[in-house]
């Protein structure tokens, strides 16, 4: 059955994707590579334990760290990561994380890194046996404040670096390490979206937690890293927690290779990005009520996007609401609609798609 068969088949809209590699959306397009791995996965056996550790194995030294190992998601990192490091390799506590005997599961989370990203941050949290403690302040949070809650119930300290965010005033991945290795806890960080697959551990963090289908483009899938205790601590939640989040063998594999493949292609540059965004800016700007120019991601990351600010009388929410509603929905980054802005994240997009996106805009806004 191809693609466009199964659009037809199970009555669903074909979509383009210009809000980025968004979980919503199915986050990203799989490489023929990656696909072909899968496929190897779901037409042979092999004994699971022994896929799990090897491929982590291998993952590890693709990207010099100490340990790695494929989880079903981001999501399911940061709950088997908390379990773990609340569980600290007890067979115990594995099946059982919100056990009363465990007197250290408090996380603290800079207050500000408390966001919802599709769930909050600390549904993950608690789903592993945590307790979420805040600190700082929503637009704030220095080392000083991390410091101030630690207390002898404190398991990990946990970073979340994404665009979801507050960004300003906030402390550094590094910052937030020296901190925890003061109080000798662990630092764990969410990069679920991140494009470094090194940097974070570098700095300092005991587990980094990715999204295998984000940046790494493989299937969906979750990657942590980091120290082999701890990761062994982790890997021991496949027969906790981690049994209702299990990843099957056609994703390990597909990941795997997916990071083969990363590690020697990378991500599109921000430099391309703005080359391939410059005549879609040129045509928007042709619109109606439109003001199109491209900016970089708010987060800093090598990302660029066009961001369009809709004149009245027309309206940004009634056109994000327009381009859905089409008979191919086109998705954008509505994240500041209420000021009348949309951003279109063109990773995704190829250039047929950027005009008819423009199609779509001219008719909404003639």
């Amino acid at each position: 059955m191809t693609a466009t068969n199964s659009y037809d088949t199970y009555g669903l809209k074909e979509v383009i994707n210009a809000s980025g590699k968004m979980t919503i959306l199915g986050v990203s397009k799989v490489a023929d590579e990656v696909l072909a791995a899968q496929q190897f996965g779901g037409t042979h056996f092999f004994e699971m334990s022994d896929l799990v550790v090897k491929t982590g194995r291998y993952i590890a030294s693709l990207l010099n760290v100490p340990a790695a190992l494929v989880v079903a998601s981001a999501s399911a990192g940061i709950a088997q990561s908390v379990a773990g490091v609340i569980g600290q390799g007890s067979q115990l506590h594995a099946y059982h994380p919100n056990t009363t005997t465990v007197s250290q599961r408090e996380i603290i989370l800079p207050k500000g890194h408390n966001v919802d990203y599709g769930t909050p941050v600390e549904v993950m949290v608690e789903l592993g046996g945590g307790r979420v403690v805040e600190a700082g302040y929503a637009n704030m949070c220095s080392a000083e404040h991390l410091a101030m809650m630690i207390t002898p119930a404190t398991a990990a300290i946990l970073y979340i670096k994404s665009h979801h965010t507050v960004q300003k005033s906030m402390l550094s991945v590094a910052e937030a390490a020296a901190v925890a290795q003061a109080h000798q806890l662990p630092l764990i960080v969410d990069a679920a979206a991140e494009e470094d697959l090194q940097t974070y551990y570098e700095q300092g963090a005991n587990l980094v937690i990715y999204s295998g289908g984000k940046a790494i483009e493989g299937p969906t899938s979750g990657l942590v890293i980091g120290d082999a205790d701890l990761i062994a601590w982790v890997r021991l939640q496949n027969k906790g927690i981690g049994r209702a989040m299990k990843v099957g063998k056609e994703n390990i594999l597909g990941l795997t290779r997916a990071i083969e493949v990363y590690q020697t292609n990378g991500s599109e540059t921000g430099t391309s990005m703005q080359a391939r965004l410059a005549p879609f800016i040129v045509n928007l700007n042709a619109i109606n009520h439109v003001s199109a120019k491209s900016v970089q991601d708010g987060a800093g990351r090598d990302i660029y996007r066009a961001e369009v600010t809709i004149s009245e009388p027309a309206s940004a929410i009634a056109v994000i609401a327009g381009l859905k509603a089409g008979k191919t929905a086109i998705y954008t980054r509505e994240y500041r609609a209420n000021i009348g802005i949309i951003e279109f994240d063109i990773r995704a997009v190829t250039a047929v798609e950027m005009e008819q996106i423009v199609a779509r805009l001219t008719e909404l806004l003639h």
